[in-house]
């Protein structure tokens, strides 16, 4: 066995016996993505007030802004949504190059506004590493001086991080215990900035889509992806002994393994984006349906609200926040958009029948009663 393996192996045990005992709870917030309705892309753009009226209807924890302004922050004074702000690639330089110019966004962003507004998070990019790769050694000075203007500021509540995207990011999905980070991103990026999440108790940020994973590779069965569990849809990594029998778990536990072999296993993680697209404007993808989406969506809310955690973190992840409220319009003139990910259609109306509120107590009441059930009637 190698020392990696060896490591994971270890790691393996830790974790389950540093997790919360059994009767605790676990509880991993579940929000949405909202992506600023603009005249481009809807007729009558939804005000604010509105997608805060939305936000709270659907039953969601959290909302996560990945193109804030004023007006939508403003929406959510009072309630008690958290929210999660991201900072545009293109601002990165300049907060790397100098702090007042931190100073400058959260002036617009934070300071009116918190803590009437739940802040709870602030993004300083999302995936920059593919989309802006030229700006990747400006962000961890970005995020220093975003987190000490924070601080001289007087606000200590909120956590700086940035988002990173899964396939960007891991060598492989399985086993997760052979997952690292990958190079050079994981020496000129990845590390610091893991040594700084470390340090100023912050959570890392990453976008996970079992969908584009499944796609990639043809073995995995739909069921896998989709949280359809049945008896023998499962897969062990053999290094750890874990069973794994969801898509989502292997490529969470993944991300876990990769942090823990550079020597972060405890940071918090959350999960920016998830979902899976009920369309697409490629023929080809055929597994793009609602049928397959709403699967998907029932099947990881269920998950998440089960307390369950993963096979390597019973806690499981922090907060997960699905992509993404709703679709765009497909106006008369213009290309079919490739894939539509909203929960809502267009016009702000309902696509799927999920409840994603719900009490973890009961769900976990539900099976602790079964089981004492089932041992009960072994008795008799």
């Amino acid at each position: 066995m190698s020392f990696h393996h060896f490591f994971i192996f270890s790691l393996t045990f830790s974790l389950y016996f540093l997790s919360p005992v059994a009767g605790t709870t676990s509880f991993t917030a579940i929000g949405i993505t909202y992506s600023p309705a603009t005249t481009a892309t809807h007729s009558r753009p939804p005000s604010p007030e509105r997608i805060s009226a939305l936000a709270i209807s659907l039953g969601m924890n959290s909302v996560r802004l990945d193109q804030p302004n004023p007006a939508t922050i403003r929406a959510f004074l009072y309630s008690n949504t958290t929210l999660l702000l991201n900072i545009p690639n293109s601002l990165v330089p300049s907060m790397a190059a100098n702090r007042s110019n931190a100073f400058q966004w959260l002036y617009t962003m934070v300071v009116p506004f918190f803590p009437r507004v739940r802040i709870s998070t602030i993004s300083v990019g999302n995936d920059i590493l593919e989309n802006s790769p030229e700006n990747s050694s400006f962000l961890l000075p970005a995020m220093e001086n975003v987190h000490l203007a924070l601080r001289d500021l007087g606000i200590r509540k909120i956590d700086v991080s940035t988002t990173f995207s899964f396939i960007n990011v891991i060598t492989s999905f399985f086993p997760p215990s052979a997952a690292q980070f990958r190079e050079p991103a994981l020496g000129n990026v990845i590390s610091p900035l893991l040594q700084f999440l470390s340090d100023t108790n912050s959570s890392f940020l990453i976008n996970i889509y079992p969908y584009n994973v499944y796609r990639m590779r043809s073995e995995i069965p739909i069921g896998y992806a989709l949280f359809q569990e049945h008896a023998f849809g499962f897969r062990d990594d053999l290094t750890t002994g874990v069973r794994y029998r969801n898509l989502f778990d292997v490529m969470v536990d993944a991300v876990i393994c990769a942090m823990a072999v550079s020597g972060h296993e405890n940071i918090p993680l959350v999960v920016t984006e998830t979902g899976w697209p009920s369309s697409s404007g490629d023929a080809g993808e055929l597994d793009a349906n609602p049928i397959y989406a709403e699967l998907y969506m029932k099947g990881l809310v269920r998950h998440l609200r089960s307390g369950f955690g993963t096979p390597l973190r019973k806690e499981g992840v922090a907060e997960t926040y699905i992509y993404e409220m709703f679709d765009k319009e497909e106006k008369l003139g213009t290309p079919k958009q490739n894939r539509t990910w909203g929960i809502l259609y267009p016009n702000m109306t309902k696509k799927y029948n999920i409840d994603f509120s719900g009490s973890i107590r009961t769900v976990r009441h539900f099976w602790v009663s079964l089981i004492v059930a089932s041992i009960g009637l072994s008795l008799l």
